[in-house]
């Protein structure tokens, strides 16, 4: 453990002598968040090939949600939403992937350790990024001293549930706690062949159409799966801890994932495998009405106000994230809240894979039956230069090695505009029928419906100070590509640009000019690599 924990036990024990109170009725709060796992890819959600019995039991125990959807479809910003329960265009910095993440925003962590919590987390928390105006990760205090010997090159060395064993620990007596396990599973890069070798069989993978099916991708996706589960054995262990000190019952678990699997066309995209993610809930003493599968559009951000009320504690108003108490606390399942009918999803940069440090804009709406996606700079190249945009894996070089096939076109290739995706008759998203005619009407409703929400959130984008997206650092490595790259510094061309708009629309931000006048004296790097 870091020698800061030692002082933040001894404020958080201050804060107990001068009048904050613990409830030991208030549920403990566990967030098992996986990296980079689409939905499907779990026993609970019909996976023929995975075997999760944790997850699985969890969602017989408690409730399974059909329909949720991360904000993001990259780690960073999709925490970072998940953490202050609002949408990637309303947190600034922490809205794009390796920048920063403003001291201003409020984290449920933060909020609910201001109400007697005891937090902390093992694993990956917000990240990759920097924090210069903050003193911990917004997830909570580090603990990460355990390690063990994985069972691939691919897996973490960290023992995720030693930890949680250590967290446990840590807490002052009666305090109900609020942990985040983050695990680096299934994150590229896997060490191929490891799935088969540890009881995943490649031939009963089931291969998403809009990869090729080949028994490269067979075996990737089956080194994927072990990935999983090896996150679900962790959880295993960390809920029998709970068992055997008598506080399972009283604990919100949750099992979700920051955003979709890694493999072209998914991760870094708004098609239905980068952002519909898992999300099961059980809590035995807070849901009464167990083994449910509810339909209900939710995001990622109604996590954080779904904490908060369960805890008790006020929800801030700021937060567009909307509580699911009132759904787990329901005895219906399928479709109970008829306003829960879509969320929305949004992309900015994702690594540095064009010049000037550009981003790929996106922003989409999810319904029943539709998706809907505005590419705010169609002329951008979606997978970048070099198709660096695009995490390195075997099935996206044998992907590379055909440019001329549909698949592959459809996943390097440039985008329009508008794309529009019946997921009824095409799941896997592969038919735009944006140019069709018969869908005008469709396309118009879900572009306005789209529009209206985001302005209603401030979305630079929409508001017509975009460039501001563009201006914010990165913090993790840059390339030798044209332009600016410079890594951990404000792009001043953006910044000027965004700044004269801001003001020709009567909007300020001395918060924005603050951290970038601060970032000036501050070093920088060069590119690192190509």
């Amino acid at each position: 453990m870091k020698s800061t924990t030692r002082l933040f036990l001894s404020l958080f024990a201050l804060v107990a002598i001068v009048g904050t109170s613990f409830a030991d009725d208030r549920p403990n709060i566990l967030l098992a968040i996986g990296d980079d796992i689409s939905w499907k890819h779990m026993g609970i959600y019909g996976s023929p090939f995975m075997d999760t019995p944790t997850f699985d039991r969890l969602g017989r125990q408690g409730v399974v949600f059909n329909n949720a959807y991360c904000s993001a479809p990259g780690c960073s910003p999709s925490r970072a939403a998940l953490l202050t329960g609002k949408y990637i265009w309303e947190i600034e910095e922490a809205g794009t992937h390796a920048a920063n993440f403003p001291k201003h925003l409020k984290v449920y962590p933060e909020l609910l350790e201001a109400e007697g919590y005891f937090p902390g987390y093992t694993g990956k928390p917000w990240g990759p990024g920097k924090l210069p105006e903050r003193d911990r990760n917004p997830a909570g205090p580090e603990f990460n001293i355990h390690k063990l010997d994985p069972p691939a090159t691919g897996i973490s060395d960290k023992d995720y549930a030693k930890n949680f064993e250590e967290f446990l620990e840590a807490r002052p007596e009666r305090t109900p706690f609020v942990f985040w396990f983050g695990a680096h599973e299934a994150h590229r890069v896997f060490e191929q062949g490891s799935g088969k070798r540890n009881g995943v069989d490649p031939d009963e993978t089931v291969v998403p159409a809009f990869l090729p099916e080949t028994e490269l991708t067979r075996e990737d996706v089956a080194d994927y799966g072990f990935e999983i589960e090896w996150f679900d054995t962790h959880l295993d262990r960390m809920l029998k801890q709970l068992e055997r000190i008598g506080e399972l019952d009283n604990t919100i678990v949750v099992v979700t994932a920051d955003n979709g699997m890694a493999f072209p066309r998914a991760k870094a995209n708004n098609y239905e495998y980068g952002v519909h993610m898992p999300l099961i809930v059980s809590w035995r003493k807070g849901i009464a009405h167990e083994g449910r599968f509810i339909d209900d559009f939710v995001s990622l951000i109604d996590l954080a106000p779904t904490f908060l009320q369960a805890a008790g504690a006020p929800i801030p108003e700021e937060m567009s994230g909307r509580s699911l108490v009132p759904l787990l606390e329901s005895s219906s399942e399928g479709k109970i809240d008829p306003t829960r009918n879509f969320v929305l999803s949004g992309r900015e940069r994702h690594t540095h894979a064009r010049e000037d440090n550009l981003g790929y804009p996106i922003r989409a709406i999810h319904t029943a039956k539709y998706n809907y996606i505005r590419n705010m700079h169609p002329e951008r190249s979606p997978t970048g230069i070099e198709y660096k945009d695009v995490d390195g894996s075997p099935s996206h070089t044998l992907m590379l090695s055909d440019m001329n096939s549909r698949l592959s076109k459809l996943a390097y290739g440039q985008r329009p505009l508008e794309e529009l995706y019946d997921k009824e008759n095409d799941p896997h998203c592969l038919n735009n029928l944006a140019a069709n005619p018969e869908y005008s009407p469709i396309l118009e409703k879900l572009g306005a419906r789209l529009e209206s929400e985001l302005r209603k959130g401030g979305d630079p984008r929409i508001l017509g100070f975009g460039e501001v997206f563009d201006s914010y650092p990165r913090y993790s490595t840059t390339r030798k590509y044209p332009g600016f790259n410079t890594s951990g510094k404000y792009n001043p061309e953006f910044v000027e640009s965004a700044l004269k708009k801001m003001e020709a629309l009567g909007i300020e931000n001395p918060a924005y000019e603050d951290r970038v006048e601060h970032n000036k004296s501050q070093p920088g790097r060069a590119p690192s690599r190509k």
